[in-house]
């Protein structure tokens, strides 16, 4: 059974159309008009080994943030569908990714209780032109369309650049190990309350 999603949202603001296939091999188009959400989109995608488009119009002319925080809300909105019932998945994902001077490790849950936990410094307002506070906006508003726990957690790091990047990374590969099929559950729900829709 395909894990696929394909979702569309139109405002006076953006334009996003985002399609993810969960079990991909990290094939991925993306353009959201942001050149630094844009590489960072890219990492997620091909760490977190899915396939598809992210692609947004919007009006970056004002800033990025309307752009970053809409792609979060179409993207958690994506995975959401694509997860469906959630049956047989292992729920819990666990990632630590070390990117030089860096290391971010990302928890999550897909528990359909969103709360995000950002436990992370970063240190400049700015990579290029993008508004590095962004990141917050980006994950909170994911992490609520997703409904899911997500836990961020960056010990240690200097650059700033490369603490977003761990944290991207850390949060695809996160969501990859949690969205796996075990066996063993053998298509059951990995809840004691049969739930998690």
């Amino acid at each position: 059974m395909a894990r696929y999603a394909k979702i569309e949202r139109k405002t006076n603001e953006t334009q996003i159309a985002i399609e993810i296939d969960l079990d991909g091999e990290g094939i991925a188009t993306v353009n959201i008009g942001v050149p630094f959400m844009d590489h960072m989109l890219d990492l997620f995608m091909k760490h977190g080994l899915f396939n598809g488009q992210i692609i947004a119009n919007g009006d970056t002319e004002i800033d990025d943030h309307h752009t970053t925080e809409d792609v979060g809300i179409v993207l958690g909105q994506a995975i959401k569908e694509a997860l469906g019932d959630k049956k047989g998945i292992k729920r819990y994902g666990n990632a630590f990714v070390p990117m030089d001077d860096a290391l971010a490790q990302v928890v999550i849950d897909c528990s359909n209780r969103p709360h995000l936990e950002f436990r992370a410094e970063i240190p400049s307002q700015k990579v290029g032109t993008f508004d590095t506070e962004l990141v917050h906006e980006f994950l909170w508003k994911f992490t609520l369309e997703a409904r899911m726990n997500v836990h961020v957690i960056v010990p240690y790091g200097h650059n700033t650049h490369h603490i977003i990047e761990a944290i991207f990374k850390a949060l695809a590969r996160a969501i990859d190990d949690a969205v796996q099929i075990d066996p063993r559950l053998k298509g059951k729900v990995p809840s004691t309350k049969g739930l998690l829709t």
